[in-house]
């Protein structure tokens, strides 16, 4: 289990450097041949390489969401800290940030333990009942927080008044078409159920992938010169209430249904941006690890159903748990596959920005995009030529889709009504009558 775990973080750190090109993506394909080729993968062999890939995703896709995605001109006042960090020449520095973030939310992680086996599991079921409000606060909280950020660069109060206003339009307007969205595909035979799993990588790589890629190859902004700095500006209260919010964002991320990493840093960053840059930084790191690998190990937790995300449920595919000594042996792996991580994520670092200071990060992103093409047709060539022209259909739509935000800068955040508003219309009782509606 540890070698395939450093196996997995290996896999996990090289292709998280790649923009827009998530580790669900690699594992789904990695799947998909230990299901076709029995006994290539051992079985004991799967879970500690799926860690170790989750837990180089956390630390090192970071680096790219980092570097290669200057704003423009317009919109650099709207940017966030992350993003301050990079275009001021200490986007190293905000790599460390994020980093010691993870590993807080690591320590916080195993100090937790207790609470994960003995607690949650009870808290959940009580939470149960009420699922339906609770994730109809947090749309309704996805809303009321997409505050108006005008520039002041319009001339009259009317233009300055639309200018503030418009990102709020779009992002009204992305939550009701990918809602809309999200209901279609999830009652329509659109795209086939033989893809099982990897059924919805067309809508994420759309909503998601394409639109970042896009803006980085027909950006004109230039990364600016970095600086390596050889330490973080960093008190113990700011990292403790940054490492906090992240983690209390994670959790509620890793246990609600379909409440993604992004959700739980947009409440974690506003529970601790209001203090200073270095804290949303730092949250922001925290909430990714506890989300990512906090949300994976918790399948490991035999019977307590807590288990929740895509790795948990493409392994649960082939792989069941079976002794409670799995998680607390994988929890001692994943902070070991921790630190290393964090190291090559600070040299995974570096290592871009010599890059793009030689090579075009419009040609990174031209290949990742021609590579997260070729991801969407994996699952679907089998089906045959109408699957796959639908499979293409859907990633059109949805990229237009995730392109809404972008242009008009809105959260991208708000794509996620994809999953959340069909959830809640199911959960509310409404779902009969609002296909009926539709005709679906």
């Amino acid at each position: 289990m540890g070698i395939s775990g450093v196996i997995g973080l290996g896999i996990g750190s090289v292709f998280s450097l790649l923009p827009g090109l998530h580790v669900y993506n690699i594992a789904g394909l990695i799947l998909l041949y230990s299901l076709a080729h029995p006994g290539a993968i051992a079985e004991q062999a799967l879970p500690g390489l799926m860690l170790g890939m989750v837990v180089g995703y956390a630390f090192v896709s970071n680096i790219p969401s980092l570097f290669l995605g200057a704003p423009d001109e317009s919109a650099i006042f709207v940017v966030l800290p992350g993003q301050k960090y990079m275009m001021s020449g200490r986007g190293y520095e905000a790599a460390m940030l994020m980093g010691v973030g993870s590993l807080l939310a690591l320590v916080a992680l195993m100090l937790a333990t207790p609470f994960l086996v003995g607690v949650l599991p009870d808290v959940k079921t009580v939470l149960r009942p009420h699922m339906f409000w609770i994730l109809a606060a947090v749309l309704l909280f996805l809303v009321m927080s997409e505050w108006p950020k005008g520039t002041d660069r319009e001339k009259t109060g009317i233009g300055r008044w639309l200018g503030g206003w418009r990102n709020v339009g779009a992002g009204l307007l992305t939550m009701a078409v990918s809602g809309f969205l999200g209901i279609v595909l999830m009652n329509s035979a659109i795209l086939p159920s033989e893809a099982g799993f990897q059924g919805f990588m067309p809508v994420f790589i759309g909503l998601f992938a394409i639109p970042m890629v896009l803006t980085n190859i027909i950006s004109n902004a230039p990364v600016p010169k970095q600086h390596f700095s050889t330490g973080v500006d960093l008190t113990w209260g700011t990292m403790l209430r940054g490492a906090g919010g992240g983690v209390l964002g994670g959790l509620f991320a890793a246990t609600f249904p379909v409440v993604t990493g992004g959700i739980g840093g947009l409440l974690a960053g506003h529970a601790t941006a209001q203090r200073d840059d270095r804290s949303f930084v730092v949250s922001q790191g925290a909430n990714k690890l506890v989300y990512y690998v906090g949300a994976f190990l918790l399948f490991f937790l035999p019977g307590s159903g807590l288990g929740k995300g895509g790795m948990a449920s493409m392994t649960s595919i082939v792989y069941s748990p079976k002794r409670p000594e799995e998680f607390y042996a994988l929890m001692g792996i994943a902070a070991l596959m921790g630190v290393v991580a964090f190291f090559f994520s600070l040299f995974a670092a570096r290592l871009t920005v010599r890059i793009l200071a030689r090579v075009d990060y419009r040609r990174v992103s031209l290949v990742t995009l021609v590579l997260a093409l070729v991801l969407v047709a994996v699952p679907f060539y089998s089906s045959g030529v109408h699957s796959l022209i639908m499979a293409y259909a859907v990633t059109l739509v949805s990229a237009g889709i995730g392109m809404l935000p972008v242009a008009f800068g809105a959260r991208r955040v708000n794509c996620m009504a994809v999953l959340l508003v069909p959830l809640i219309i199911n959960m509310s009782g409404l779902g009969p009558p609002v296909l009926r509606f539709l005709g679906l």
